[in-house]
Order: structure tokens, then C-alpha cells, then sequence
């Protein structure tokens, strides 16, 4: 599987498993991290707030046995701060992120943490404070490396301009190519982009009927629910198999770092990889990409 290289060195494989919907049980949770190893799979994203920090201890137990492999890198995020009663807050203080770190690895069971981002944030965020905070992690040999979570393009281009951030993780896909607007800014900063969201919800994917339906009838962004059917319809003729084009999409990239694709279950995330295997012409990528409707920011983003 091709690898993507950070600044700081740390390598992501193109394919990354997002761990957010492995659920609590260890065993189902472990076949599909072993599926994910098997296919070549070596960056995995998590988050102390998923399932209140028993998504980081799962992910760090059943990926311990593979610690030995140097290439397995996990990223998890930072700043929604989770209160006793099971509430979360937004806190991107410097205090926060500093005393967070310890518990995320406590919970993963590592010394160090190759990637921690920012999970969210606004332009009225202490800005300054919370970069010092990641610098001074990595500074003391806590983490590799760091980088932020954002669709807001005032917030993305805050860091890129005053931060040492190795990546964006923001979502990205064919239909949402708003962060298009953006990438060459990230490009020339050497940042790489994580793309969550590839399949949109399931609307890349064989069930994209299915999806429209039940997730998008009243259409989004500047589309319609006829025009969204339609560019689906068309996106179909082109290639058969949405995924493979949706990827591809995401591959064309020079600043791609990683995609980021969740599954429930091994047999989702083996249809996954397959789909990223898949050959798509260039031809059919560029009548895709003059299908869909090149959408831009709309909010947030002046800084």
C-alpha cells in the first residue's frame, strides 16, 4: 500500500482505519484492526472522546502485540474536555491538552504519541496558547508529531501560518470538495491532508440510493435532492463502483497524507480496501470531477 510521509518523518499508509466505530467488544474490535494489518493498513485515528475513552484502550491493546512493527503509527485528538457526569465541553487550553496527553497514553499504553491533533476549534480559540502547548509536548519527547481536525478555513490557515502542524484532518470527498479552496496553501506549508468522510455518509458506496433517501432528501449544500440524484446517477454511469471513484478522487492529491475509512465490521473495511485497489481510469476521474458542482467556503474564513 503506498505510504505518505510526514515532516517529522512518521509515515501513514494511504488507507488508514478510522477507529471511531469499532465498538466496546475487544474481540470484534480486534478482527477488524487485523483485517486492517493484514491489507497493509498502518495509521489508525482515534480520539479520547470516543466511547469516553474506551475506544483509545482498546485500540492501544489489541495493537500492542504489533508495537514492534516501527511503521504502525495511531494519531488520537484533543479538546473536548469530558466532565464526570459524561458531558463534554470545548477546552483547547494549553492545561487541557498538557495533562489530556498523559491520560490518551496512559489509555493507548505507549511513552510516546506519534500524532496528536486538535479536535475541532474556532478562530476565538487562545490560538497561540494551545500551539505552545503541542510544541511544548513535542519538545518533551511526548509526541512526533501534531496537527488539527478543522472545516474551518479561518482556523486551517491560522495554523498552517503560525504552527509547526504535520496534518489536516478535515472532511474531503467528491461531493464536499470545498477543502479544494485550500489545498494549495496546505501543499506549500509540506502539511499532508487526513480525509474523513470519503463515502459521504454512504452516498460514494453501493447503497448510494439507499443513502440518499434516508440521509440527504432534503439535498445539502448547493445541491438539491434532484440535482444530488442526478450527479449520482451520472457518477454511476461513469464507474459502477462509487468507492473506487470517491478514492481515487482523494489519490489525485499531492497533499493527500491518509484517508481515513471507519467500518463496524473486518468484512466493511475488507470491501474498503479492495475498493481502494480498484483501477480507475483518468478518464473517468475527470468526467467525474466535471459531473459534480465545485463547491467553496461559504463561512469562516477570515481570520
Amino acid at each position: 500500500m503506498q505510504k505518505n510521509t510526514l515532516k517529522s518523518g512518521l509515515t501513514l499508509s494511504e488507507l488508514g482505519l478510522g477507529c471511531m466505530s469499532l465498538g466496546t467488544d475487544e474481540n470484534d474490535a480486534s478482527k477488524i484492526i487485523e483485517t486492517a494489518i493484514e491489507a497493509g493498513i498502518t495509521y489508525f485515528d482515534t480520539a479520547d472522546i470516543y466511547d469516553k475513552g474506551e475506544n483509545e484502550k482498546i485500540v492501544g491493546k489489541v495493537l500492542k502485540k504489533y508495537q514492534q512493527n516501527s511503521d504502525i503509527i495511531i494519531g488520537t485528538k484533543v479538546g473536548n474536555h469530558l466532565k464526570d457526569n459524561g458531558e463534554t465541553f470545548w477546552d483547547p487550553s494549553k492545561k487541557h491538552i498538557k495533562n489530556n496527553v498523559k491520560q490518551s497514553l496512559k489509555r493507548l499504553g505507549l511513552e510516546t504519541l506519534d500524532l496528536y491533533m486538535l479536535h475541532g476549534g474556532t478562530i476565538e480559540d487562545p490560538l497561540d496558547e494551545t500551539i505552545s502547548a503541542f510544541d511544548e509536548l513535542k519538545q518533551e519527547g511526548l509526541i512526533k508529531a501534531y496537527g488539527i481536525s478543522s472545516i474551518r478555513p479561518n482556523v486551517i490557515r491560522y495554523y498552517l501560518k503560525h504552527s509547526q502542524i504535520e496534518t489536516i484532518m478535515s472532511q474531503f470527498n467528491l461531493i464536499d470538495n470545498r477543502p479544494l479552496d485550500l489545498l494549495d496553501e496546505i501543499n506549500q506549508k509540506g502539511v499532508k491532508l487526513l480525509a474523513r468522510g470519503p463515502v459521504f455518509k454512504g452516498l460514494l458506496t453501493n447503497k448510494a440510493e439507499v443513502t440518499l433517501n434516508n440521509k440527504f432528501k432534503e439535498g445539502i449544500f448547493d445541491y438539491s435532492y434532484e440535482e444530488l440524484k442526478q450527479t449520482i446517477q451520472l457518477l454511476q454511469q461513469m464507474n459502477p463502483q462509487l468507492t473506487a471513484l470517491a478514492f481515487e478522487f482523494l489519490k489525485s492529491h499531492a497533499v493527500l497524507g491518509s484517508i481515513i475509512v471507519g467500518a463496524s465490521t473486518p468484512e466493511q473495511l475488507s470491501e474498503n480496501i479492495q475498493q481502494y485497489h480498484s483501477t480507475v481510469t483518468n478518464e473517468q476521474l475527470q468526467a467525474a470531477m466535471d459531473v459534480v458542482k465545485r463547491l467553496h467556503y461559504t463561512e469562516h474564513w477570515e481570520m
